[in-house]
């Protein structure tokens, strides 16, 4: 896998390693990006669903009146 080497201000990775729990650095800015793309995911699916419910209730042809 390849790595990518950045730069964070020392103040915000801390912050990040105290909310996580978690006492290396670079596991704690991957958890920080695991969530957001976990995050990600979940929002992705619940629209899916929404926007697939919407496409089958405009689908159906209206029922005859009368």
């Amino acid at each position: 896998m390849a790595k990518v080497n950045i730069s964070l201000d020392a103040e915000l990775v801390v912050e990040v390693m105290v909310l996580a729990g978690v006492g290396s650095p670079q596991d704690a800015i991957e958890a920080v990006v695991r969530d957001y793309i976990a995050r990600g995911h979940r929002t992705e699916t619940r629209t899916e669903l929404k926007d697939q419910s919407l496409r089958e209730v405009n689908a159906a042809p209206p029922e005859p009146q009368g």
